[in-house]
Parts: structure tokens; sequence; C-alpha cells
């Protein structure tokens, strides 16, 4: 039997200041462009999680040295074209699907065949999206049932520039063609739906040949081939998806206040921030700054009275995506029916979310209404659940698995939570700052 955590019964009012783990989509793109920088890159509050440290290792099969201790992360770059592509490589994503799907932009010029694999959460999901306009580089590309892991990828010495045109909002597939533009002759344009932008940011940072241009749906983005990256110094912010967890437990309490530090505020990463205000949550962002084209601020977070519900615009999908297992909760407590549409995207993670929303839902006694893409909550502001609920069998979603803690501790009852390693795939302290919060949480080693 895996791990499982058991709560029994919600968390007392509070009034803390915590601080969350490093930005993971920065930690794992900051591993990945330090690793073709010219010289040694260091890193503060790098976010060591089992995705990120797969991107150390994965760096490490190329060649690219590495050094962890207590004052951070240094990563030895050997520039560009730095890669030693030896025969027979395997690189093992393990769950992340931004390192399985970023990494393939860098290694379209390998001279070897290079295999990528992952977990079995991993493994089912759909790579076409990012070998499909890879393979227009010039690379070429072998995948499981014509669209999983375990893919070879073959890559070329002559790889030419492409045109793509993003259209689902997925952020891994337009990073991973921007890394393959970074490789390729001439200039690679591509027309993004609107997505989370770090990638583009820290290519701005580091003076890469890059060209962003918002229009009022996408992004335009032209890059050219690079020749050389400058070593990259970087304090990571704190994660905006992991401190969404805390603010939606401080807006499940009562009487409750919280304030986050340091946090990663970038504007294509606040949807969750824009959906609570909404619904009635107050979020304010204090001491805000700009460090590396990224905002960071402290954010204050106080229990509302009440929750409204909502009917939320599709076009803030892409900047809440992982949040959405979240927003279900407070929607659960909102007064009325709340209804998000388009959503498509939340059967691409690591496990179908939409449909462990209804799993989770269904079980605190809340009434919904799905489609492949859509649900319809309808919320109970007088929630308060008295039973037993067991949580299993959900591929190891690390965001299934805090998402139910959140539940448990906001609405009661004793939940018996099945992979409590799970979070050690993005927010291996996750535990430890609830536990600062509430002291009754207790952990077992299953039985």
């Amino acid at each position: 039997m895996p791990n499982s955590l058991i709560i029994n019964g919600k968390i007392a009012t509070f009034n803390k200041v915590i601080s969350v783990s490093g930005d993971k989509s920065i930690s794992i793109r900051w591993v990945l462009l330090s690793s073709l920088a010219n010289g040694v890159s260091n890193a503060k509050n790098l976010l060591l999680s089992e995705d990120v440290l797969a991107a150390i290792r994965a760096i490490k099969i190329l060649g690219i040295k590495s050094k962890i201790n207590n004052n951070g992360v240094k990563i030895y770059g050997k520039g560009i074209k730095g890669y030693n592509y030896k025969k027979n490589l395997t690189i093992n994503a393990q769950n992340s699907g931004t390192l399985g799907r970023l990494i393939l932009g860098l290694l379209i010029n390998t001279t070897h065949p290079i295999k990528i694999i992952g977990d079995k959460s991993l493994s089912k999901r759909d790579f076409r999206r990012v070998t499909q306009p890879l393979t227009k580089f010039g690379a070429q590309f072998k995948l499981n049932k014509s669209k999983n892991l375990p893919l070879k990828i073959f890559g070329s010495q002559k790889l030419i520039s492409v045109k793509y045109f993003e259209k689902k909002g997925s952020a891994q597939c337009k990073s991973s063609v921007i890394f393959g533009g970074m490789r390729a002759n001439g200039t690679t344009i591509i027309k993004a739906k609107k997505s989370r932008n770090h990638t583009e940011l820290l290519c701005k940072y580091l003076n890469l040949p890059i060209v962003v241009k918002k229009r009022k749906n996408h992004d335009e983005i032209k890059i050219n081939k690079v020749k050389i990256i400058k070593p990259l110094n970087y304090n990571i912010p704190s994660d905006i998806s992991s401190s969404a967890f805390f603010i939606v437990l401080t807006a499940l309490s009562n009487n409750s206040e919280l304030i986050i530090r340091n946090v990663n505020i970038n504007p294509s990463r606040t949807g969750v921030i824009t959906i609570l205000k909404k619904m009635g949550i107050s979020i304010i962002f204090k001491n805000q700054k700009n460090y590396k084209g990224e905002k960071v601020a402290d954010i204050i977070v106080k229990s509302p009275r009440s929750i409204n519900s909502i009917n939320c615009p599709s076009k803030l999908n892409s900047g809440a995506i992982d949040e959405f297992l979240i927003i279900f909760l407070v929607a659960a407590k909102a007064k009325g029916i709340s209804y998000f549409k388009d959503l498509s995207e939340l059967n691409q993670k690591e496990s179908p979310r939409l449909k462990w929303a209804k799993i989770i839902l269904t079980k605190i006694g809340i009434k919904t209404i799905t489609t492949k893409d859509s649900i319809k909550i309808y919320g109970n502001p007088k929630l308060n659940i008295k039973k037993k609920i067991l949580v299993k069998n959900y591929l190891k979603d690390h965001r299934v698995f805090m998402a139910s803690v959140i539940a448990a501790l906001s609405f009661g009852g004793k939940w018996y939570i099945h992979d409590k390693d799970s979070i050690k795939t993005s927010f291996p302290n996750f535990l430890k700052v609830i536990n600062k919060l509430k002291k009754n949480v207790t952990k077992k080693k299953n039985n």
C-alpha cells in the first residue's frame, strides 16, 4: 500500500506569514538555459522537487555538471553547442511534462538518437503536440502508439526555421518551439494563444535574439539562431501555483488572514487571483517589484464573509490552468451555481483533472454537471462534512493530493488520502507549511 495521509477535522482560525517553494516553471527553464550558457550559473531558492531534479539529471546525461549545496545550485554550462551526444542515451523526465516537452526543442540537433521516457502518468500524455511542430525543423521522432512516451528523437544538422501556430494555450509547446528556433537557421515565427511567458522573459533577460509582439488574442514571437548565452544568476521567486493552495485554504477558513512572501505574480499566471477576486475573496499584492522581467510581490488574503458564484470567462483559463481543482473547491462553498467551460486542457495534465474534480466534489456532497470540457457546480455555503472520505488511484497527481488536503481542512470529515509522496514532484514542503497552520495533520505510513 502507498503512503497515506489522515486528516480529521477542519483547520482552526489562523493569522500567519509563510513562504512557499521556488517557482517550478522558472526552475526547470533556468536549469535548461543554464546548461547552454557559457560559464557558471547560480540559483538560490531553486525548487528541489523531483521534476526539477529530473531536469538536473537530464543535463548531466548530456555532459553538463551541476552542484547542489545549502547556498543554492550551480550549473557549469558549456555553451550552446556543449551537449555531449553519446550513443544510447536515455533521459527520464519522470512526471514532468515541462521537462519532457521543453527538452525536445533543445535536442533537435542530436547526432545520435536519444530515448525519452517518463513515469506511468507522463507516458499517457500526448507528445504529438510537441513533436509535430519540431519535425518541421528537420528532426524526426518515433513515438509509442504514435503519440506517447517512450519516444526516440533523431536530430538533424541542417535545421531550418519554421512558422508555427500554437492554438491550445500550451506554454510547454510554445517553449519547446522557441528552444528549437534557437538552434535553427533563419527566423522562427510563432503565433501563440496567450499562456505563461517565463521562457520569453528569460530569453529577453539574457538578450537572446527574440522579439515578442502582443496582439489582442495571441502573441507573435520571432526567434533567431542563438550563438551565445551568458550565465544566469537567479533568486527564484515563490511559486504562485503552490501559493494558491494556501490562498484557497484561507478563503475557505473562518476569520483567517495569511501573508505569503515574495511570490511570482507574472500576469500570465494570476488567472487564479482574478477568478477568486470575482468570487469575493480579498486578495492584495504588496511590496511589488520587477525581478529579471518577472513581477514579484507579497500576497495578503483574508477570509470573506460570503463567496459568490461565477460564470468564469474562458479567457482566464490559461492563466489558471493548474489551479482549477482548488478554484472548484471555492465554487463548492459559493452561493449559487458556478460554471466553467473550455477546459479540455485540464485532461492533458498528470491525471484527467476534470474527471477528478467531479469525483472529489461528489464525495463531499456537491452536485455537478460535467461534459468533456465543462463543469457546473452547485454551491453550498453551509457545506460541512461529517463522514469518512477516501481518495486514491489518481495517478499520483500531486495537485489532486494537495486539493484533497485543502478540501479536508476546509470542509471537515475524516479523510484518508493515498500517495502523499506525490507532492515530491512539485512541492515537497507542502505538508510542512500545512503543519505551520494546523498542528493536527497526522501522517500514517500504511497499513
